[in-house]
Parts: structure tokens; sequence; C-alpha cells
């Protein structure tokens, strides 16, 4: 079971209680816009996402909930995805509208960044972003990630980032 904490963060591997928090932030056209994903038709399909999540079974690491730690409030998602075709670990972030401009997408990041290189032994975690979302492209920077190389995205104009782990071999 992936557990992390931080200052004022509890990251835990999704269970089917979030189902509303990922549907309500998943249904948030301002969270969404940057995604190719789209919302989430019922509350049912957001409970059967988590069901159905076999990221931590196949790779022992995946997008992880993120609750405040001083309410236990649902924040968002925050975490690693494996890319088996890419051969690649992915970080990933998506945070409710009413909590940014807080940090807590860069806390959850770094604590995931961390996860990846100490407890996984992740050589490189990737970052992918379309070029007009500044505040993620922030949040990666932030994180300690830096510029790799631009790709398309879905015929939409991306940057991927990059972090290496110093310790790998």
């Amino acid at each position: 079971m992936i557990t992390i904490e931080t200052l004022r963060l509890y990251l835990r591997e999704f269970r089917e209680e979030d189902a509303t928090g990922m549907y309500l932030l998943n249904n948030d056209e301002d969270v969404i816009r940057f995604t190719e994903d789209r919302p989430f038709v019922s509350l049912e399909e957001a409970a059967s996402l988590i069901r159905n999540y076999d990221q931590y079974s196949k790779y022992h690491c995946g997008r992880l909930t993120v609750l405040l730690k001083n309410t236990g409030e649902y924040a968002g998602w925050c975490g690693l995805k494996y890319d088996e075709d890419a051969n690649e670990t992915n970080l990933g972030f998506r945070f409710m509208k009413s909590l940014w401009n807080n940090g807590y997408a860069t806390e959850a990041a770094i604590a995931c960044i961390d996860y990846g290189f100490s407890k996984l032994k992740t050589g490189r975690i990737t970052g992918r972003v379309l070029r007009e979302n500044t505040a993620s492209v922030k949040v990666l920077q932030k994180a300690g990630l830096q510029y790799w190389k631009d790709e398309m995205f879905h015929d939409r104009q991306g940057l991927v980032y990059k972090i290496e782990n110093p310790d790998w071999r």
C-alpha cells in the first residue's frame, strides 16, 4: 500500500470513497482544460475507474489521492504512472480549483519524485504539459524538472520536462 506524508498532505492509493472528489474534479472545465480527458458521465463512472485502476498492482506506483492533512479534505491527485510502451515513468497531478495557488501541487510532486527515486529506484521521471499550461509548467520547474524537448500531444504543442535520479546506475 503506497502512502506518502508531507508537511501539509497525505497521499495514498485510490479508494472507492474518493469517487465523489474525482467526479467533481474531472467535471470542472478549468481543471481539465489542458488534458485530453472528458468529464465523467456519472459518479459510477468515477467509481469504476477507481475499481479498475491497475497501476499499483502492475508497477508499484500510480496516481495517488491527495488529502489535506489538517481537514482530511479531498484535494485532488498526484503521482507517478508507468507507461510500458514508452518505458517511462510520468508525473501527473490535478487539484481542485479552490485549492490552486497554495503550493499543494508542488509539495505533492516533490514527494512523488522522492518516492520514485528512493523506493522505486526510477532512473528518470518525466512531466508532459501543453505549452499553454503555464501553471503546470511552473509546478514541474519548482519540483526540479527541467525542459527536455517539445512533443505533439493530440495535435497540440506540448513540452516534456524531466528529472534524473542522481543515484541511478
